[in-house]
């Protein structure tokens, strides 16, 4: 579970602003302590559920008991602010060991400084770190080179339908193209009044995971081009994607309708989710979302498959959007030998990644975690095990301003769908220039 991810990465954008002129920490100026002596290190993470809380605290436990001379000081419910505030204090009391959900921003994170650079300590515990982890995870945890992260667990994105509304619509499979998933949608609509007993698809960019970058995975893409420079007015991929997106909206009722439909959901955490209660037949989410109805007490039978592609793109059909939690070190630590111990235990340790991942209900991140025996799931929640492992499935692109060029994109989406935007190419050639303009200033 997380909290929304646009309103996590808007906090750690304007955050990771003001950390990356306070953190130039190396792990060689830090890392002199013995990591045998008997010692105490803070650990800082995201999660605030009960039970998420629970499965840190088992899995500290497990590192203990291998690791008696290290006892680990856990502070949960840290978002990227006051994670922010801390690092920029440095001090005894700040983390020793620091997780993120936003790995948006691992491009800031290495280029600033602020997380520490990973590769003595991965150099001095030869791991292979391409025989640990999935090339996308390894991807979104390094900038320019720079490691100064590693996965913890990992997000994966797909579809959520609901199977009593398409046996009742008189439909057998869930959607495996785009175009697909707009007749889907429309069949499964059923509306009322000016408004909608059921809506197939919340298709806005405000419904609660269906952003730009969720969507994009379904196309083949990439958000620069070999020279850094934005390459969404370029790219025919980006346009395609919000054509769709636009002409779907306009499908389903209008931006106005669909908007004033909105306003009448549950929060996206809670019981009262649209896709619990029915509002809703298909909902674009990640994992964790399975879990979370089953709990809610959903009175349907729940189907999960991937995310339909682009109908020139069938054969990719499987991939999807993939994130996850991330961890790392604080350049301040004065202990950073034995915050690496709880680092590598952490993401490399088999046990300790499938432990985790029952816990919190978390797609594992490394390769034999994802194909270990003792992986405790529903067996439907093997559809995301298979879109992490997709050789297509993708992430969004680092950069040296973390997720502002992400921010950028999302708001123009948010313009072209209610129809401020009339021309989407000047449009995306102005957004593009916006972008370049943003990351010219934070290098």
């Amino acid at each position: 579970m997380r909290t929304s991810r646009l309103t996590t990465t808007a906090v750690a954008v304007a955050a990771i602003s003001v950390l990356a002129t306070a953190c130039t920490g190396s792990s060689e100026a830090g890392a002199s302590d013995d990591p045998n002596a008997k010692t105490t290190i803070n650990f800082w993470h995201g999660w605030s559920a009960p039970a998420e809380v629970k499965a840190v605290q088992d899995n500290i436990d497990r590192f203990e008991k291998a690791h008696p001379n290290i006892t680990v000081k856990v502070s949960g419910n840290i978002n990227d602010d006051k994670l922010n505030q801390a690092l920029r204090a440095g001090g005894s009391d700040g983390p020793d060991v620091v997780s993120s959900f936003t790995t948006a921003n691992v491009g800031k994170f290495c280029a600033s400084g602020a997380f520490t650079d990973l590769k003595p300590f991965i150099e001095k515990s030869k791991l292979d770190l391409e025989k640990t982890f999935p090339k996308v995870l390894l991807d979104y945890t390094r900038f320019e080179g720079k490691r100064c992260a590693l996965p913890l667990l990992t997000d994966a994105y797909g579809l959520y339908y609901n199977k009593d509304a398409f046996e009742k619509a008189g439909i057998t499979a869930p959607p495996k193209t785009m175009s697909e998933l707009a007749d889907v949608a429309e069949k499964l609509t059923v509306e009322k009044g000016d408004t909608y007993q059921q809506l197939g698809f919340m298709p806005n960019f405000h419904g609660y995971e269906t952003v730009v970058s969720h969507y994009m995975p379904s196309w083949e893409h990439a958000y620069f081009d070999e020279n850094g420079k934005s390459n969404i007015a370029k790219d025919p991929a980006f346009a395609k994607m919000f054509t769709y997106q636009k002409k779907l909206v306009d499908s389903l009722g209008g931006y106005d309708r669909l908007e004033k439909y909105r306003g009448t959901f549950g929060d996206e955490w809670g019981a009262k989710h649209p896709f619990h209660t029915g509002q809703v037949a298909m909902q674009l989410d990640g994992e964790w979302r399975l879990g979370m109805a089953e709990d809610a007490g959903v009175d349907f039978e729940i189907g999960v498959a991937p995310m339909p592609v682009a109908d020139d793109e069938a054969d990719s059909y499987g991939k999807g959007y993939l994130s996850g939690t991330i961890v790392g070190i604080a350049p301040a630590s004065k202990k950073q030998n034995a915050a690496w111990e709880l680092v590598k235990f952490m993401t490399t340790d088999t046990e300790a990644v499938v432990n985790f991942s029952n816990g919190i209900r978390n797609v594992p991140s490394t390769l034999e975690a994802l194909k270990s025996p003792d992986l405790k799931f529903d067996p439907r929640f093997k559809t995301f095990l298979d879109i992490a492992q997709h050789p297509e499935s993708s992430t969004s692109d680092g950069a040296v301003n973390g997720a502002t060029y992400q921010l950028t994109l999302q708001d123009f989406g948010y313009q072209y769908e209610k129809g401020a935007v009339k021309d989407l190419q000047a449009g995306l050639e102005r957004t593009a220039r916006q972008i370049d303009t943003d990351i010219a200033k934070a290098k």
